[in-house]
């Protein structure tokens, strides 16, 4: 599968990315573009590299190959001022436990010549965050929330979240996504989401890329792929006819019992289906990750 090419206005623009962890290639030379002020949410299986594709593309990991840029700014050593514009939330709190919030946040402000003093406050009174206690006794979710303000303060250009709503509850995930749409939307912010909850993603992204095997496989506007995506199941010559008929882009196939096999077709907008739509069906974005994740 190869990966959809987005215009060049883009805000990241990795080419060529190797890394390995021993014998295991994590990334194979892999190729992604995040198009400027939107939401692209990142999908992929546990263990897919989603975490090493993050890391790697703000410089926390080195690579065997390949170039990041970003702001077009080369890495891996990024300026001090292309930095300021990143705002990134791991998957594993790096919150200072010993220090409170107040303390922390005072910290990181030094850094940031466009911190948003007032925002932390309403975003800390609004998440009922207590400023004076210790990191380390805040709740898991009083935590999330606090890396959540502490990489929205300063107002990021672009915005790396890698499952930051796992230890939310549904009320906290809710005001979570209200905010970052108005992030988007006020500022223009760009945004990469990883995350499993796929009911998360639908309401806020506008771009989704699958992972799969060290590479980006498949990304295109969410909308788009809904609409004119099905699924095919039936021989392999019927599915050849079908597809050369009209002109479909072949997402992702397996083999099933005999000769028969499983599809994912991707159509043109608008395309006219006549009869050959009785024998495919529509598809939603959990069967969508099944196959192309």
């Amino acid at each position: 599968m190869n990966a959809t090419h987005l215009p060049a206005l883009a805000t990241a623009d990795l080419r060529g990315l190797n890394l390995s962890y021993g014998k295991q290639q994590v990334l194979k030379t892999l190729d992604w573009q995040l198009p400027s002020g939107q939401v692209v949410g990142l999908l992929g299986r546990n263990g897919a590299g989603k975490t090493t594709l993050l890391e790697a593309m703000l410089g926390l990991r080195d690579l065997q190959s390949g170039s990041v840029r970003l702001f077009g700014e080369t890495g891996p050593m990024l300026s001090d001022a292309v930095r300021a514009r990143i705002g990134y939330v791991p998957q594993r709190s790096d919150l200072f436990e010993g220090f409170t919030p107040d303390q922390l946040l005072a910290y990181f402000r030094s850094f940031y010549p466009r911190w948003n003093s007032a925002k932390v406050d309403g975003l800390m009174s609004r998440w009922d965050i207590p400023r004076d206690q210790p990191i380390a006794r805040l709740s898991g979710g009083q935590q999330q929330r606090l890396s959540i303000i502490r990489a929205l303060a300063h107002e990021p250009d672009l915005l790396v979240l890698d499952e930051p709503v796992a230890s939310l509850d549904p009320a906290g995930r809710r005001d979570f996504l209200r905010e970052l749409i108005d992030q988007v939307l006020d500022r223009g912010t760009t945004v990469v989401l990883s995350t499993h909850i796929l009911s998360d993603l639908e309401r806020v992204a506008f771009n989704v890329a699958f992972m799969r095997d060290g590479q980006i496989g498949v990304q295109s506007p969410l909308d788009e792929l809904l609409e004119n995506t099905r699924q095919f199941t039936g021989d392999s010559k019927h599915m050849r006819a079908l597809v050369a008929r009209h002109g479909a882009q072949v997402l992702q196939r397996r083999p099933l019992a005999g000769d028969q096999e499983l599809a994912v077709l991707k159509f043109a907008a608008n395309r006219e289906l006549g009869d050959d739509a009785q024998q495919l069906q529509t598809v939603n974005l959990e069967e969508l990750f099944m196959e192309l994740a």
